[in-house]
């Protein structure tokens, strides 16, 4: 007899015990009861120009893509939790010289943001106090064909910002 529910007990526990998988949004820090997310303009404590702008519109975008949640963009009283986001410093680094002009010809953009997402009676659902992003972007010398590729760096940094917060928020990652 025990040699006969031995292989049972051992088959029923290893279904229960299950592999860790769960499919998208299963697995959450937001509650179910949140239906209304605000993600006011993220502040700065940096001197670069647009960057808080640029990152906060890449979360509401992809909350609205990736999510069933009404989203506001402004701080507001009737939200059920709140995302607040601050950008913490954006350095510029040349990496590249141009050997013949001696100048600069690439250069790495870092920016590291703290974010927390709060519900309306104060809980902290999610929070993450530093995640930093980088990208590199081309400079040109030749005043003609002048292209400032700073802006399109922040603009790639911000939508690979906003996939990484909204997918740790939505699927605890």
């Amino acid at each position: 007899m025990k040699l006969r529910t031995a292989p049972t007990l051992l088959l029923f526990s290893i279904l229960l015990t299950g592999c860790g998988y769960h499919t998208a949004g299963s697995a959450t820090h937001i509650p179910s009861n949140v239906r209304t997310l605000a993600v006011p303009i993220f502040s700065t404590r940096s001197q670069a120009y647009h960057t808080e702008m640029a990152f906060t519109q890449a979360v509401i975008r992809e909350l609205n893509t990736r999510s069933r949640y009404r989203i506001l963009n402004t701080d507001s009283p009737d939200a059920d939790a709140t995302l607040h986001g601050t950008i913490l410093t954006q350095i510029i680094t040349p990496l590249t010289y141009d050997s013949t002009s001696s100048q600069t010809s690439s250069y790495l953009v870092a920016v590291t943001a703290r974010v927390i997402l709060t519900a309306h009676d104060g809980t902290v659902l999610y929070r993450n106090d530093a995640i930093t992003f980088r990208e590199q972007y081309q400079s040109t010398q030749d005043v003609n064909t002048f292209i400032q590729e700073g802006s399109p760096a922040i603009s790639r940094m911000s939508r690979d910002f906003a996939q990484t917060v909204v997918s740790d928020m939505l699927e605890s990652f």
